[in-house]
């Protein structure tokens, strides 16, 4: 594949001028047009090291306005990133809406790299790609713009390239200490990159192959490629007409029996055992998750349920036995200006703990197929796809060997309405009841139903879902805290 781009194609001196003259300004005209909208540009410069590719986004950095772009280099991972999941460096990296952000190497480089010096074999290798050919459909489907350019090269023109960088005093920043030994692993390099970019080669996220022998030539081409891409994404926004969000209305909800109608709300728990299970359990939860901290296993926690169904304090039970030191709450309400300018999952990519850490969600990424899905925020099409996406991010974390504990509390409508009006009667817990919680009860029936769908469709054997009959608080508190310490003594 590779040979019909080494034909040597150059540019004169003259020739460039002209040309880098007028594309840098149809791509800085076409920025300022990118910033009116809600599409992130990822530009991903990958290919042959000593092809140019720093040159190239030395000099997109000079054409583009630097108040709409960043650069973010992944050459090397730190410590930090090493005691994350494997996308979580990319997450934090993403673009908002109506930016440019350049991956001068990307989620391809590792999995190449690994595998041309053998220490990833042939089928993760391909593993890996198709978690590509999963997370790029999925950046596509939220307006993203993926512009994935590949510089190469020779084996000739490269050695070539090399000696010249040696003897040139002005060019030391471009001589990488690897790029030698790189050299001598071309041909297993082109072959492994060709099957990674015939692999994730598609119609939303297409590669495009740069000859890159000549600078001038590499320049243009590559900034021609990035200019096209940019003004056929607008002329497609121009031309859109406007759909508008899908209303809970729309949506029929039967009276069939779900899952959560199969709990048994009638469990109880007594005074007594309450508080020796208490402390039997919070006394295991510090020793686990000290244990867990110490193997550098992380967990995840999550809490979904109804309104008033004791989320708040099932997680003050659970941190009360944990040190303070070992997790983080998160509360998730609606989403800040910064996070809707952004992928759904950027804000929950960013919070996920290190490892050893403890990090407890209240309420998460299931709101996409919850709240979202009911009140009419989120279109079909986006809390459809949500189902795979979320088991897709789970599983990356399991991956990474972190434990992942779901829960949805549930009550019934009358428990509900109990706890509401004696939240109205207790002074302190006033804050806990808005309007909206009085409004949402109207939609039991649809809440109950995606309730239902979320989870059938993402109750999996990495990530299963704990249901806990929350009528009575001191069984479902107790509940929790056995679920949690299961999970880890299971880990560990």
């Amino acid at each position: 594949m590779f040979e019909a781009f080494e034909l040597g194609r150059k540019l004169s001196k003259q020739e460039y001028k002209k040309s880098e003259r007028r594309l840098r300004s149809a791509i800085l005209e076409a920025q300022f047009a990118l910033g009116k909208t809600d599409i992130p540009v990822i530009v991903i410069v990958s290919g042959v090291d000593g092809a140019g590719k720093a040159e190239f986004v030395h000099r997109l950095n000079e054409w583009l306005d630097p108040r709409g772009v960043s650069t973010h280099a992944f050459f090397d991972v730190s410590d930090e990133e090493r005691e994350h999941p494997f996308y979580w460096r990319f997450w934090r990296a993403m673009p908002a809406r109506g930016q440019i952000a350049i991956f001068f190497g990307s989620w391809y480089t590792e999995p190449i790299t690994s595998r041309v010096y053998g220490t990833m074999d042939s089928r993760d290798f391909d593993t890996s790609l198709q978690r590509i050919s999963t997370f790029e459909p999925m950046l596509v489907a939220d307006q993203a713009l993926i512009v994935k350019l590949w510089f190469h090269i020779s084996k000739k023109a490269l050695r070539h390239c090399l000696q010249d960088l040696e003897t040139d005093p002005n060019a030391h920043w471009r001589q990488l200490p690897t790029n030698w030994k790189d050299q001598e692993q071309y041909d297993s390099f082109a072959t492994v990159a060709e099957r990674a970019i015939r692999r994730t080669d598609s119609g939303d996220a297409p590669w495009i192959i740069i000859d890159a022998e000549d600078r001038h030539y590499r320049e243009i081409m590559a900034g021609t490629a990035l200019l096209d891409a940019l003004e056929a994404r607008l002329e497609s926004v121009a031309a859109a007409t406007q759909v508008a969000k899908s209303k809970a209305g729309n949506e029929s909800f039967s009276e069939q029996p779900t899952l959560v109608d199969q709990i048994d709300l009638t469990r109880t728990l007594e005074q007594p055992a309450y508080r020796k299970c208490l402390s039997k359990y919070q006394r295991r939860v510090r020793r686990l998750s000290w244990k867990a901290f110490n193997k550098k296993i992380s967990t995840v926690a999550v809490f979904e349920g109804w309104d008033a169904s004791g989320k708040g304090s099932g997680i003050r039970r659970l941190t009360q036995g944990m040190d303070p030191r070992l997790f983080v709450t998160i509360p998730i309400s609606a989403p800040s200006d910064e996070e809707q300018a952004h992928h759904y999952f950027w804000r929950f990519w960013r919070h996920l703990p290190r490892d050893g850490k403890f990090a407890i969600f209240d309420r998460s990424w299931y709101g996409r197929v919850l709240v979202e899905r009911v009140e009419g925020f989120a279109t079909p099409d986006e809390w459809r796809r949500a189902y795979l996406e979320v088991n897709e991010f789970e599983e990356q974390l399991v991956e990474h060997g972190v434990i992942i504990c779901k829960f949805w509390i549930h009550i019934s409508m009358d428990e509900q309405l109990k706890r509401f009006n004696e939240r109205k009667e207790v002074p302190y817990k006033r804050y806990k009841i808005t309007e909206e919680d009085w409004r949402n009860r109207k939609k039991w029936n649809a809440y109950k139903e995606a309730v239902n769908d979320m989870v059938a469709r993402t109750n999996t054997d990495y990530a299963p879902w704990t249901l806990v009959a929350g009528n009575d608080k001191k069984f479902a508190r107790i509940k929790i805290l056995k679920t949690v310490c299961a999970r880890l003594q299971e880990a560990l």
